[in-house]
């Protein structure tokens, strides 16, 4: 009768079996869009959406037009809306995803190896799956929050970020109540 040894794992075999725990990782990251789209140019609310940029939705605005009333005197937070635009904003994790995705990892990366390169593994997918987890949370919790800018009659711009969508347009005038909500004036 012959006995088996017990073969230990080939160093090759570990960094293949990391690289393709990375790799699912890194795709599953891109699939569900939690990897960033790289863009190094400053943000312009006044451009023109480019292919490939799904960050910021461009609305239709109304056409600019002149005021109709003059500015009612002494009022300090009345002007004009320059721009409306929807913006996506990420969403707060709990924890959740972190923890269901830390365990899904370790449970992965058990899989493989053996002695310590299964504890290396489990580690790795372990700490990889949580945030993988808390990536995908924020993700599926994200929302959109309407940037309004409102050119003041002195002159200066304020930029309000509203969580509805407001009932007003690029041209019209309003006032700004309580530093975060807009009327008309």
């Amino acid at each position: 009768m012959r006995i088996m040894e017990h073969a230990k794992t080939h160093p090759i075999l570990i960094a293949a079996g990391v690289a393709v725990l990375l790799f699912s990782l890194l795709g599953i990251a891109a699939i569900t869009g939690v990897l960033p789209a790289g863009n190094t140019k400053p943000a312009d609310f006044g451009a023109a959406p480019q292919p490939g940029d799904m960050r910021v939705a461009q609305a239709p605005t109304a056409p600019a037009r002149p005021a109709t009333r003059p500015a009612p005197a002494g009022c300090a937070t009345c002007g004009v809306i320059e721009s409306v635009h929807p913006v996506e904003v990420a969403g707060e994790a709990s924890g959740v995803g972190a923890v269901a995705g830390g365990v899904a990892g370790g449970v992965v990366g058990n899989q493989f190896g053996h002695g310590a390169g299964r504890a290396l593994l489990t580690i790795g997918g372990a700490a990889g799956g949580a945030y993988a987890g808390n990536a995908i949370e924020k993700n599926m919790k994200k929302h959109t929050v309407w940037k309004v800018a409102v050119r003041l009659d002195d002159g200066s711009t304020r930029m309000l970020s509203l969580n509805a969508q407001p009932p007003f347009a690029a041209g019209e005038r309003v006032r700004i109540v309580n530093g975060s909500a807009l009327e008309r004036a």
